[in-house]
């Protein structure tokens, strides 16, 4: 029996015993290098792109430096997500790697155990991190000619606890029983490549991210349901149902549970619980591990970082918890 990929030295390239012995000018330059590759960590003005700028570093010791060209001042972190960021920059690395290196999930209570910083600012920091993630999905299309993508919807939120007594107990599966915080993430993931996920009040909402998102040419796998019925107008179509079979004559929708696997452990196991407003986040963070789930910890590490360092200022977490801003 082969060995798990998890279990391999491959998959173990980075631990957090090396990222904490690092000194504050190692993290600095790091975070440089991810962040400036084509000068190896040279600074480059966010400002005009001038490449010739000096150290002006505060008094305090945070890296600063100085635009010779247009004479404005920058340090590694403006301007992406990290920008005026509290911690040490050797914190912010030591924060990738610990999300990153979880296989699941990392719950904001443990991050901020792990940091030693208030559950708000690790709140914070883990959706900043699933925001820098799902910015690799942007824009994606999937499948192609004679390509196969499979295609599935689960719902998730809007728990109803049901009544103590049998007699007050109502039918859940009633609309009028809900919650109305119950969404659909539906997923299209490609065999052997790169899945998408979003969030509808239905499936049958979907239909026109599906017609979007997976290229002509691609055969589509779905189930039963009748939500998919519509598709076979645009696609090659194969249907499972799963009451007879799992994978059957080559139609399964096997890849599309595995992907939903993954989503209910880090709600059952890690988060517990997950608000509608953002559970489209945590689906694409699930995307996001489920598509380098054979990449090794310190290469997740380094993607994430770079991510996060070439993505904009968060239009949802700036100020997040001052202004009371609720993603919709």
């Amino acid at each position: 029996m082969s060995q798990h990929f998890l279990l391999t030295r491959q998959a173990k390239t980075l631990s957090l015993a090396q990222v904490f012995r690092m000194s504050d000018a190692e993290a600095e330059m790091t975070f440089r290098k991810v962040r400036w590759p084509e000068t190896d960590g040279a600074p480059v003005c966010p400002a005009c792109g001038g490449l010739d700028a000096y150290d002006c570093r505060r008094p305090n010791g945070a890296s600063r430096f100085r635009c010779r060209a247009c004479r404005k001042d920058f340090s590694v972190t403006s301007g992406t997500l990290f920008a005026s960021h509290k911690l040490p920059l050797r914190g912010y690395l030591a924060a990738i790697a610990i999300f990153a290196n979880e296989v699941k999930g990392k719950a904001a209570l443990a991050l901020s155990r792990d940091l030693g910083v208030s559950y708000k600012a690790a709140f914070v920091l883990a959706h900043k991190l699933r925001e820098a993630m799902a910015e690799e999905m942007k824009g994606r299309v999937v499948g192609g000619e004679g390509k196969v993508v499979e295609t599935d919807g689960a719902y998730f939120g809007g728990y109803v606890k049901p009544a103590n007594r049998k007699e007050d107990r109502r039918d859940r599966r009633f609309l009028e029983n809900q919650s109305g915080k119950r969404k659909v993430v539906v997923i299209v993931r490609e065999r052997n490549g790169h899945s998408l996920p979003a969030v509808f009040r239905t499936e049958g909402q979907a239909l026109n991210f599906i017609k979007a998102r997976v290229a002509k040419g691609t055969i589509v796998n779905a189930d039963e349901a009748p939500s998919w019925d519509s598709l076979h107008a645009h696609f090659e179509m194969k249907r499972i149902n799963h009451q007879e079979a799992y994978s059957l004559d080559g139609a399964c929708t096997n890849w599309a549970e595995e992907y939903f696997s993954r989503l209910r452990r880090a709600e059952a196991g890690h988060y517990h619980r997950i608000a509608s407003d953002y559970l489209l986040r945590y689906a694409q963070e699930a995307s996001w591990r489920e598509d380098h789930r054979r990449m090794s910890n310190g290469d997740q590490t380094f993607a994430v970082a770079g991510l996060a360092m070439s993505k904009k200022t968060s239009p949802d977490f700036v100020g997040y918890w001052q202004r009371h801003r609720v993603v919709a």
